[in-house]
């Protein structure tokens, strides 16, 4: 992301999600709650799997459904599936106080017959993108380069840097 120039301020709010697969929704809810906290313009985003074989769900009831299974019950189930199609998302909504705007990024991958690399974030020892051999707890920096995450917030750059032309 060049050619953006933002200072972006952290806020340490709690925001109680609500309970849904629809990433959609539960995003813009979580935007909608954020800017009541701030009463400025504000982004969140949240990360999510879509699991091909479970018509995708847990999408955004992901955090709940890692925490239930833990990545080694998570490979016993889906990484002995044949070929377990995954989508990796991330979903960024920003809110400036009239409209929400949303933003999306995806990467496609399957699910690693077992837990490979760093636990720190919940499922990226399982997570194989597309193309690659590593999860992406084994990619260090390199998974920087191409995530969900990445696409999202450029898409978001991107609209940002349009606004100025107003």
């Amino acid at each position: 992301m060049s050619g953006i120039s933002i200072e972006v301020v952290p806020v340490d709010y709690k925001i109680e999600e609500i309970q849904t697969i629809d990433v959609a929704a539960l995003v813009y809810d979580k935007c909608i709650k954020a800017f009541q906290r701030v009463s400025r313009p504000i982004f969140v985003e949240h990360t999510s799997l879509e699991i091909s074989p479970l018509n995708g769900f847990p999408g955004g009831l992901t955090q709940v459904f890692w925490d239930t299974l833990e990545a080694e019950r998570f490979t016993e189930i889906f990484g002995s599936l044949p070929a377990p199609r995954v989508k990796a998302t991330t979903r960024v909504a920003f809110c400036d106080g009239k409209r929400i705007h949303q933003f999306d990024g995806e990467v496609m991958g399957t699910i690693s017959p077992e837990p490979r690399g760093n636990r720190d974030f919940q499922w990226d020892c399982v997570f194989i993108p597309d193309g690659e051999k590593q999860t992406f707890a084994e990619m260090g920096a390199k998974k920087n380069e191409i995530s969900m995450r990445r696409a999202a917030l450029e898409e978001f750059a991107t609209f940002l840097k349009g606004c100025g032309d107003d």
